[in-house]
């Protein structure tokens, strides 16, 4: 079985957790993966220091659902268009995680599991996006890979986690959909020699 079967059939036994708060916008974000000879890599951008929100955050591509917006996925893929030129016909989407809540945006954000063709012609928003971000998906398999540190917010403790790639700090809402994409599927791709 190939990796991108292997991952769809781990994400279509489970019944992802949809969340609906109060005020929250709904948002989605699509992880691409590819395939190189090295192993799998998420595909990740760097936003600019221009944009008005989350000023040089590394994040995955993605943004609120909009009026014109079939559904989440349809927002996930048409923002993964806007911002670094991938076509949604290009996305082989192979399932979902879980809705992760975000009170520091006051979103609800869906994440989209996707392989994409590698090399592919990525054209990006030069507003938002200053460069993309490739991540290996072994070393986020490693034990402890994930920082955790507790910050007050609201008088209330919050679990913030984060990664280090290559001199870039993944943090925030990404790290907890890195990390939950982890715990989903990491394991058993260990376990049957997908990713070693």
């Amino acid at each position: 079985m190939s990796l991108r079967d292997h991952i769809a059939a781990i994400l279509v036994r489970r019944h992802p957790r949809v969340e609906t708060v109060l005020g929250y916008r709904q948002a989605a974000v699509l992880l691409p993966l590819y395939e190189t000879e090295t192993g799998p890599h998420f595909l990740l951008t760097k936003r600019t220091e221009r944009v008005p929100t989350h000023k040089g955050q590394i994040s995955f591509p993605g943004g609120g659902f909009q009026d014109g917006d079939a559904d989440l996925l349809a927002t996930a893929l048409r923002e993964s268009e806007e911002e670094i030129g991938l076509r949604p016909a290009d996305v082989d989407v192979v399932g979902v995680l879980d809705d992760t809540v975000t009170a520091a945006s006051a979103h609800v954000v869906r994440p989209f599991v996707g392989f994409v063709p590698h090399p592919y012609p990525f054209r990006l928003a030069s507003f938002e996006i200053e460069q993309l971000v490739h991540l290996p998906l072994r070393p986020l398999l490693e034990a402890n890979c994930f920082r955790e540190e507790i910050w007050d917010r609201d008088g209330r403790p919050h679990s913030v986690f984060f990664y280090e790639h290559d001199g870039q700090t993944v943090w925030g809402l990404t790290a907890r959909i890195l990390k939950q994409f982890v715990e989903v599927v990491g394991a058993p791709l260990q376990r049957d020699g997908h990713v070693r």
